[in-house]
């Protein structure tokens, strides 16, 4: 019985969290259609068969009952289309329109992913959330703190050259460093002193499967005493480190310096949703915006059926002066869908043959 209650916990989180994220990236769509004038015949949430759908003047709303996605359907989308059009509703058509017009209403869903990162993110800081500073509250009994000196109330103020804000950027810079002796500059009754310390390498794993360096010690629990500006800076900060984050990963995967085991999909996304939801709202919030950025980063590559792969053949029109269709544009779409259907088996095998990452904690 506990077992089901944990797999509705995490089934019922998981959809609220795509939801949503279908929700503003299908309404990024929507809207910049609307506004560059495109007709917009259907708006969906989750993909045929239909469990609800209604129209409301020229649109028809739906919710299908695969919830894996979404889409909106433009009037005139396909430039090869044999549909006739009236002349008189020829330019409410989406290939119509400038090629301006038409990157915008593509582009518009991954960038409105984004933004929502962006904006929670920064309500969120802007509403409270805890920035820590980079002050020891305790020192685990043996561990690579004590043995290097390192106690209670040390303000952490650089670790190998590189400065410290808060306790985000002291785990950071820890973590990144299993096994490697380095300088930790503190700062002890107004004075600055400096201390060797070897972090130790944790069973905790980063998304490439390398252990995390820990030294053992705990926060004290004492905010920084930001102004709204400076919250806003610090949201920024963690958009832009989520962001790279995400980059990283699909660099790595690129090169082939990390096996294909972390690509991830709905089970692992699932099992995360429940478990962030369960460590609570905040823990979720930022987990919603980190997905919200993966998937505005990965619609943007430029394979054929993603937003990425239209905006690829735009810029071709760009700068041959005549759009992509024909055998090239169908070939394309094809290779693009074996690519597609093929990282999402592999996702789907990852997530059946292994478990996911477990969450960090806030002792480095």
């Amino acid at each position: 019985m506990a077992l089901f209650a944990s797999v509705l916990h995490s089934v019922l989180a998981f959809l609220v969290l795509l939801g949503i994220l279908i929700l503003v990236h299908e309404f990024g769509h929507f809207l910049v259609a609307k506004l560059v004038g495109v007709k917009v015949l259907k708006f969906s949430l989750g993909f045929p068969p239909a469990l609800l759908k209604r129209k409301w003047g020229e649109t028809e709303y739906a919710i299908g009952c695969i919830p894996l996605g979404g889409y909106v359907k433009l009037y005139g989308e396909d430039p090869e289309s044999n549909d006739e059009i009236p002349p008189e509703e020829v330019h409410r058509t989406f290939t119509a329109k400038p090629l301006w017009a038409r990157t915008a209403v593509v582009a518009a869903g991954p960038v409105s992913n984004y933004l929502l990162a962006l904006v929670v993110i920064c309500v969120g800081y802007l509403a409270g959330w805890p920035v820590l500073a980079g002050e020891v509250g305790r020192v685990l009994e043996g561990s690579p703190a004590m043995e290097a000196g390192l106690t209670k109330g040390d303000l952490v103020v650089e670790i190998d050259g590189h400065k410290v804000h808060d306790w985000d950027d002291m785990r950071a810079l820890i973590e990144e460093r299993p096994g490697k002796t380095i300088p930790i500059k503190v700062l002890r009754d107004e004075k600055e002193v400096t201390l060797q310390v070897t972090p130790q390498p944790s069973k905790e794993k980063d998304p490439f499967g390398n252990p995390l360096g820990r030294i053992g010690v705990g926060p004290s629990g004492r905010e920084l005493q930001l102004g709204p500006g400076e919250r806003l800076v610090e949201g920024c900060k963690f958009t832009f480190k989520l962001t790279g984050m995400v980059l990283s990963t699909l660099v790595k995967l690129a090169k082939f310096e990390v096996g294909s085991s972390a690509i991830g999909g709905p089970v692992a996304i699932a099992e995360a949703s429940g478990r962030t939801l369960h460590n609570g709202v905040v823990d979720f919030i930022r987990f919603l915006c980190s997905i919200s950025i993966s998937l505005a980063i990965i619609n943007l590559l430029p394979i054929p059926i993603l937003d990425g792969g239209h905006l690829l053949f735009f810029f071709v029109e760009a700068v041959f002066r005549r759009p992509v269709i024909g055998r090239v544009r169908e070939w394309a779409t094809q290779a693009g869908f074996a690519i597609i259907i093929f990282l999402m088996g592999l996702a789907f095998y990852n997530d059946i043959s292994k478990l996911v990452n477990k969450g960090s904690t806030l002792i480095p």
